[in-house]
């Protein structure tokens, strides 16, 4: 059994998806987010999508950082994570613009006062007026701030993104074929949206990060931090402190935190060029989110082989993973997004332009993959060291 599964978790949330298997699956159900008919307007030709996600686990990792240093910056890396999480999913059914937020927090009001919840509140408004400068509209109507200590050990960080849109705009991921190349984003670096360096973790699978990186004293110090029920084998297994150096090529040092807590990038601005000028260039768009590189294989119109062969080089913060977790190649792959948060489905004939696209914010992007005629749903993944896994 994974270290995963062993905490509690799971990469493909298999019990999940049984409980939900006979809901509605929307007017297109290949597509990233369920889509409804117009039941707000009534009008054919538009539909209804609402979503709900959140920052998960990461939340522990900014409450961690926060109790050891005093910083109280990093809450507002987890507001974004939260909206992050909401918005680049819908980004992935073609949505842009004109989308309504609501946040919900719960919080142990023992542990988390009402300045954190304050820099969670403020953070998401700063947020939304960034996204604002690049034409992505986002109103934020309020929510739920909800003191239950008895439910929650610290604080849980989670917003719900509604929208309504034309249909002949969206992103169904129907017209991805045979022949299609995968172009992928990366999720580390510096864009020309972003401040500082990003690790590129984003909001999945921090569980084992934060489990696998840091120190066993975490466990002692931050019982409130971690599911006392659990194997004392997989509770804080790592060498490190949220404030050990870590040197980042080209970037200097940071520290452990920062690493981990690098907020979710978004890829709002890009998408919102490319749903704009490119539109009929795109045949799909995923979000590498929960089931990391293998979540393409959901959204698959047809059983199509998938091969990524070209992917990025692991950015730091997963090379440390591995090497505190011990976890092989194809876990890491299943986990974590490992370098790119965004697959784009396009014929070969527009790869170059929406390549360049990308590099024009400063996002690293490459072709990554291809998709094959099959008989089965199937991803072939090249790994760092040369050797395949399959899915």
């Amino acid at each position: 059994m994974s270290l995963y599964s062993q905490r509690g978790v799971s990469a493909q949330k298999e019990e999940v998806h049984k409980a939900t298997e006979k809901l509605d699956q929307g007017l297109f159900p290949n597509a990233f987010c369920k889509i409804y008919p117009d039941y707000l307007g009534g009008d054919a030709n538009w539909v209804n999508l609402m979503h709900a996600d959140g920052a998960g686990t990461k939340s522990i990792l900014a409450y961690l950082y926060w109790k050891e240093t005093g910083d109280i910056s990093v809450w507002k890396g987890i507001a974004q994570d939260a909206i992050v999480m909401n918005i680049d999913d819908l980004l992935c059914v073609g949505i842009h613009d004109n989308l309504l937020f609501s946040s919900t927090i719960d919080r142990n009001k023992r542990l988390i006062p009402g300045e954190v919840l304050e820099a969670i509140i403020h953070g998401t408004q700063e947020f939304f007026d960034e996204l604002k400068g690049y034409g992505v509209n986002i109103h934020y109507l309020g929510g739920e701030t909800a003191d239950v200590g008895d439910v929650v050990r610290s604080i849980a960080v989670n917003g719900t993104m509604a929208a309504r849109w034309p249909k002949n705009k969206l992103v169904t991921n129907d017209r991805i074929q045979p022949g299609d190349l995968i172009i992928g984003f990366s999720s580390a670096g510096k864009t020309s949206y972003e401040s500082v360096y990003n690790s590129g973790i984003g909001s999945n699978g921090l569980t084992s990060a934060r489990h696998d990186a840091l120190h066993k004293s975490y466990a002692a110090s931050f019982p409130e931090s971690f599911d006392t029920g659990l194997n004392d084998q997989v509770v804080y297994i790592g060498p490190h402190k949220m404030t050990d150096a870590v040197e980042v090529a080209g970037y200097g040092k940071m520290d452990m935190g920062h690493l981990l807590l690098s907020p979710t990038r978004t890829y709002a601005p890009l998408l919102k060029v490319l749903l704009g000028e490119y539109f009929e260039d795109i045949h799909g768009l995923v979000h590498n989110s929960g089931g990391g590189q293998t979540k393409c294989l959901k959204y698959l119109p047809a059983p199509y082989r998938i091969i990524k062969d070209h992917l990025f080089e692991p950015p730091v913060v997963f090379e440390m993973l591995k090497l505190a977790s011990g976890s092989d190649w194809r876990e890491m792959y299943q986990v974590f997004n490992m370098g790119h948060r965004l697959d784009l489905f396009t014929s070969e004939a527009s790869a170059e332009k929406l390549i360049r696209a990308g590099k024009a914010f400063g996002i690293e992007t490459q072709v990554i993959g291809r998709v094959e005629a099959s008989e089965t749903k199937e991803l072939s993944l090249k790994c760092p060291d040369d050797t395949y896994v399959q899915y």
